[in-house]
């Protein structure tokens, strides 16, 4: 067991060179858990912005920065001369998620262990890792979601102090301001806007039925504050 541990911590390949066999099970091993990495990326994505070709990319980018430490090897010549090459290359991609940037920085760290022969931090470190994301994608954590809404609908006649839709907005939100109200396209009805401040994100559905029962109301249309902001 402590040679397995002495072989997966890299200890008898430091200080030799690089051979064919170390460099093909290098990156094998980032093949495999830059797999890993993306299947986590795939189960945890939660936004809009999802892209296959990004999922794909960090498979490759864990390999290719395998290949890297390989090609450095322990040559400080070599580490520099591909610095400067690789500064001639250009991304113009732009990352619009932050959970992108991080998985990105796993796949290259993942990558450095083990195409420097670090197996056994590349292994425990992409183990941590997953579990790490998949705990903060089980548990939601940092999510702060805003209780704010925006309420459009169609109504025949004006909203008194006792109308039915008041009666329901009291029953499912803390709080509702009318934002405006004007001449719909439609006839004899008024187009009005509400902010809402939802008690229960699980009863959604329910109070735009209850609305949709209201008598000469139609075209009733709720919108999330955080749907807003996601696009």
């Amino acid at each position: 067991m402590e040679q397995l541990w002495t072989f997966l911590d890299g200890g008898s390949v430091r200080s030799s060179i690089f051979t064919p066999q170390s460099v093909l099970l290098s990156l094998l091993l980032a093949f495999v858990l830059g797999q890993v990495l993306a299947w986590v990326y795939y189960g945890t994505h939660n936004g809009l912005s999802y892209s296959k070709s990004f999922v794909q990319a960090l498979i490759l980018i864990t390999v290719v920065v395998a290949m890297v430490m390989a090609v450095i090897g322990n040559s400080f010549v070599t580490a520099v001369g591909l610095m400067g090459a690789l500064a001639i290359i250009r991304f113009r991609n732009i990352v619009k998620d932050t959970r992108d940037i991080a998985f990105i920085f796993c796949s290259l760290v993942i990558g450095m262990a083990a195409g420097s022969q670090r197996y056994a931090i590349a292994i425990v470190g992409a183990v941590a890792l997953c579990a790490i994301a998949i705990y903060l994608h089980l548990t939601s954590f940092g999510s702060h979601r805003p209780q704010n809404a925006f309420l459009r609908f169609n109504l025949a006649g004006a909203i008194g102090a006792r109308h039915p839709v008041l009666d329901v907005l009291k029953r499912f939100c803390n709080s509702f301001v009318l934002i405006s109200s004007q001449d719909s396209s439609l006839a004899d009805a008024t187009e009005y806007s509400y902010q809402l401040m939802i008690r229960d994100y699980g009863c959604n559905e329910e109070m735009v039925s209850a609305l949709e029962d209201v008598t000469d109301i139609s075209s009733v249309s709720l919108t999330m504050q955080e749907e807003l902001l996601e696009v």
